[in-house]
């Protein structure tokens, strides 16, 4: 073969990679500073994550001296303005939860639980003196945070929560369990959602240090998903926080729910990033693997199921991408995420089920990424809402008829 030969086929191969990945040229209508944040990001993950994901996901440890790395790529508060925050545009940050969820679910779950749940809410509910506090100290991964709402009976309906916090003169005084609580044994601080007597909001959000008496986590294990993150049961029994303990501006489940919106938001492009990984795996793995004399990439059946792949993390990314532009414009609206975050997941999910048997008996185990992607997806499924919820909000928004109870 020829130089001008081995050119043009290595120019053939770069071509077939690049439809592979892109295939409707998405790259295109992003930004150059939208471009270098995905990059900076993808580069971490190949360099940091994907070297020892394997290794972290089979022996559910939560890579914590990562976090400060975390902080000087700016992707903790990432989408914050201020406080040592980077301020970038909700499509920046998207494209950093695509590439980290690639890596592993379980570490793009740290950043939006740090992130899009406990510094969110300081930011846009706390006092001043709390953004000072904490906020500085979270962006450069000095300090951890939790978000404290979903409850062992309160899950879907959060408004049928126990927990309580009563007022005891200058104090509040906090009782009750919380169950599902990612990095709460690890956490510095407690974003906690509790009812209190005060009759017109009857929920408020505090801030709970970890040290304080009475509070204790446990790590939730023996799980089978999310391994490579934590998740706890928090109790309060009797904690005694002082009155500017409380976030001010929080009044009522619209505090707690903004907040989760953050989140949702990361959620509909990182189960895209997660897609995108079983695919690559799959694509690479069906162009290498021989069966019958030939490539099981060249049988019309592989070949549809890769289509099939490609099909819908094309749309799945335009849709993230499309609500991510609505988000920094400010038109986005509660069902727009819901829109994202139950289709993405769900085809997410369909992707990842899908490209294990392109690796047949190979694709259950951890050399490739397919299987732990699968069971990790499971967990993204449920949390930040269920399918049944998000279905519920859509029915309401097309309707106008609220199916709830």
């Amino acid at each position: 073969m020829t130089m001008t030969q081995k050119d043009a086929k290595l120019s053939e191969e770069l071509a077939h990679r690049a439809r592979a990945s892109d295939f409707l040229g998405i790259d295109t209508h992003l930004t150059d500073e939208e471009r270098r944040v995905r990059d900076d990001v993808r580069s971490f993950v190949k360099e940091r994550i994907k070297p020892n994901i394997k290794e972290w996901w089979e022996k559910a440890i939560f890579p914590r001296e990562i976090v400060p790395e975390m902080g000087e790529l700016g992707l903790l508060g990432m989408h914050l303005e201020g406080y040592g925050c980077a301020g970038k545009s909700a499509v920046s940050y998207g494209l950093a939860c695509m590439e980290l969820e690639a890596g592993d679910s379980g570490l793009r779950t740290f950043v939006s639980v740090q992130g899009s749940l406990a510094m969110s809410a300081i930011r846009r509910f706390g006092s001043e003196e709390q953004k000072q506090k904490w906020l500085p100290r979270m962006a450069r991964g000095e300090a951890i945070g939790c978000f404290g709402l979903t409850e062992p009976e309160s899950g879907s309906d959060p408004a049928s929560m126990t927990t309580f916090a009563r007022k005891e003169g200058s104090d509040w005084v906090l009782n009750g369990r919380k169950r599902w609580i990612g990095m709460g044994t690890i956490a510095d601080v407690a974003v906690v959602w509790a009812r209190t007597d005060e009759e017109d909001n009857p929920v408020r959000g505090f801030l709970v240090p970890t040290n304080t008496p009475g509070f204790s986590a446990k790590d939730i294990t023996l799980k089978l998903s999310m391994r490579a993150s934590v998740q706890c049961d928090l109790v309060f029994e009797d904690c005694r926080l002082p009155l500017e303990a409380m976030l001010p501006e929080a009044k009522g489940l619209r505090g707690p729910f903004s907040s989760l919106n953050e989140a949702r938001y990361g959620i509909v492009w990182g189960a895209m990033g997660a897609a995108r990984d079983c695919y690559e795996c799959a694509l690479e793995y069906s162009k290498n693997r021989e069966q019958f004399g030939k490539p099981i990439a060249s049988f019309q059946l592989t070949q549809q199921k890769l289509v099939e792949m490609m099909l819908e993390i094309q749309k799945g990314t335009l849709v993230a991408l499309h609500i991510g532009r609505m988000k920094d414009e400010g038109t986005l609206r509660p069902e727009h995420i819901s829109f994202g975050k139950l289709n993405n997941v769900r085809e997410a999910i369909k992707i990842a089920r899908e490209a294990r048997t392109i690796l047949g008996g190979n694709g259950i185990t951890l050399d490739y990424p397919i299987m732990r992607h699968a069971n990790n997806l499971e967990s993204v499924r449920t949390y930040e809402g269920t399918d049944e919820v998000h279905t519920l909000i859509l029915g309401n928004a097309i309707t106008g008829i609220p199916a709830f109870k």
